[in-house]
């Protein structure tokens, strides 16, 4: 958007305007993040979401309809991306302001009103974040080519518009380049999972290394991109994160993120991770969950952090809910 100079007068006159009508300056009404924003929706179900600030707006994936939704602080809801040749259940979800567009990982847990059970779905589709226009699709499932299952579940934005993409059903972690143009950039036995099982899930970058964490076994790995073959686990003092969900990075060396009880043996539970030696090892606290099943957790507006609950136990069980939960911690 181009922005043309306005005269000084113009300026004066509008916020002569502004004042007149009771508007004050914007120090004077510092925004106070909600805390609560209760959805509602036509059975969305979403897994993951993200703060888009420009917008003032949450942006959230849907598991059913394979859609991606803005999401006002008050809770209304509007599809912004609806990509019927692609799309069967939006997963993780990535804003990239720099350009524009929104990123999205497809995949058919089976749940999906467009899920097609013969179909292998693990894609990456990226969206502009005004029309919810499709820039680009990638199937990473034909860039493995392995003839294997394949579940594109997290993603994580690199500073060159890189994004990093974790497979739930085989241990691969794909790069993707701006354009869509992608490649596996790691592929380690160490992080499969049994078959039918999750595996390989949230996924953060911090500086040049990229900390995975494992939905089965609740392990953390740590993978430096400049040495993609040099993969390390984490060694992690504290109680095992089984079902370790979404992950969402804080700084100072301090990582968050969430277990659920959709594997079955974990907790529906807030996690801290913090680590005194870049990721050699970490301590690890728990505590319990505001709501059931959480899967993300969101980075908001004013440093405020989100619990994401899109009820994904009502779904799988075959009962469809309208209502999901962001709800700040």
């Amino acid at each position: 958007m181009t922005i043309r100079p306005i005269r000084a007068a113009a300026v004066t006159a509008a916020a002569a305007a502004l004042l007149g009508a009771g508007a004050l300056p914007a120090a004077a009404h510092p925004y106070r993040p909600p805390v609560v924003v209760a959805g509602h929706a036509d059975t969305l179900h979403p897994e993951d979401a993200v703060w888009d600030a420009d917008h003032h707006r949450f942006l959230v994936g849907s598991l059913r309809h394979g859609t991606v939704s803005a999401v006002r602080p008050d809770g209304s809801v509007r599809t912004l991306v609806d990509d019927p040749e692609h799309l069967v259940s939006v997963i993780g979800i990535q804003l990239d302001r720099a350009r524009g567009r929104v990123l999205v990982a497809n995949a058919a847990p089976g749940v999906g009103l467009r899920h097609d059970p013969a179909k292998v779905v693990a894609g990456i589709g990226g969206y502009d974040l005004e029309t919810g226009r499709r820039l680009f699709y990638t199937d990473l499932a034909a860039v493995a080519a392995d003839g294997g299952r394949h579940f594109a579940n997290d993603l994580a934005l690199g500073p060159d518009g890189e994004v990093y993409v974790t497979d739930s059903f085989s241990p691969l972690v794909y790069r993707v380049r701006p354009d869509g143009r992608a490649s596996v950039l790691v592929r380690d036995d160490r992080l499969a999972a049994p078959a039918g099982v999750f595996g390989l899930n949230g996924i953060v970058r911090i500086g040049s290394t990229l900390l995975i964490g494992k939905y089965d076994d609740g392990t953390l790995w740590r993978l430096a991109l400049d040495r993609p073959t040099e993969l390390r686990q984490v060694s992690v003092a504290g109680p095992r994160p089984i079902g370790l969900d979404g992950l969402l990075s804080t700084g100072r060396g301090t990582l968050r993120g969430v277990t659920n009880t959709l594997g079955g043996s974990g907790a529906d539970s807030l996690v801290d991770l913090r680590s005194p030696d870049g990721w050699r090892t970490a301590v690890l606290t728990v505590r319990a969950a505001a709501d059931p099943v959480p899967t993300a957790l969101v980075a908001g507006p004013g440093g405020s952090v989100y619990e994401l609950s899109g009820r994904m136990d009502l779904l799988f069980q075959g009962v469809p809910d309208d209502r999901f939960t962001l709800r700040r911690v």
